[in-house]
């Protein structure tokens, strides 16, 4: 008994010193994830910094814009309605309506969304995964493309809650079928990515997306 005593007291003890250190047992480290910290936004395999990418390779959308062309994004979260800006970013937005006119988007799925940051979508690899899959990180997720890139048409224009930008690895002009939709205020990313639209119907559906969720159809009204 006099032994089991000592013992009980001596944990105590440890406990106790614990406690006034500031630390709890068990809890979750209180660094924060940085695997996405100032990371690229595109594909899981970035392109280096010395690569360069030829002018012919780079995608020039033939879709003419009249600057009023509105889309509507059905989601298995509910419908979300986009404005462009076609005088920011004219191929960009050009390339974005041809895509969805060919039914590129149908059926692909949210494979990364962080609260407080970005729901990101137009990976064509998603979408024949079921939405457990993407959420396990299937091989690949993350760098499926259209098969072509884009040169980058970076302007002035803010990363607002609801704004609408190309997502792209570390090269600037590698830009394809990937974008992402601010859930807040991302001023780090001004400047570096290129932004062609805004929500202007929808956030609660877009503040909704988790990843696995599917993009059922994006119609363009002009």
């Amino acid at each position: 008994m006099e032994r089991r005593a000592k013992v009980f007291v001596l944990c105590a003890a440890v406990f106790s010193i614990l406690l006034a250190g500031g630390c709890s047992v068990g809890a979750p480290a209180e660094e924060p994830d940085r695997k996405y910290d100032s990371a690229p936004l595109g594909s899981a395999e970035p392109i280096d910094e010395s690569d360069s990418l030829e002018e012919e390779q780079m995608h020039e959308s033939a879709v003419q814009v009249s600057g009023t062309e509105t889309a509507v994004m059905q989601t298995s979260k509910g419908t979300i309605v986009l404005e462009f800006y076609p005088d920011d970013a004219p191929n960009t937005v050009a390339s974005f309506i041809e895509l969805a006119e060919s039914g590129f988007y149908d059926g692909v799925k949210f494979h990364r969304v962080i609260p407080g940051f970005v729901a990101q979508g137009g990976d064509p690899l998603t979408r024949d995964l079921t939405p457990d899959q993407v959420k396990a990180g299937a091989p690949g997720v993350g760098a499926g493309g259209p098969g072509w890139n884009q040169k980058a048409e970076f302007s002035s224009r803010l990363h607002e809650t609801g704004t609408l930008a190309m997502a792209r690895s570390q090269h600037p002009d590698s830009a394809g079928s990937q974008f992402y939709i601010c859930l807040a205020p991302q001023p780090s990313l001004d400047g570096q990515y290129t932004v062609f639209g805004r929500v202007v119907e929808g956030m609660d559906a877009v503040m909704a997306i988790g990843v696995g969720d599917t993009i059922e159809s994006v119609t363009i009204r002009r």
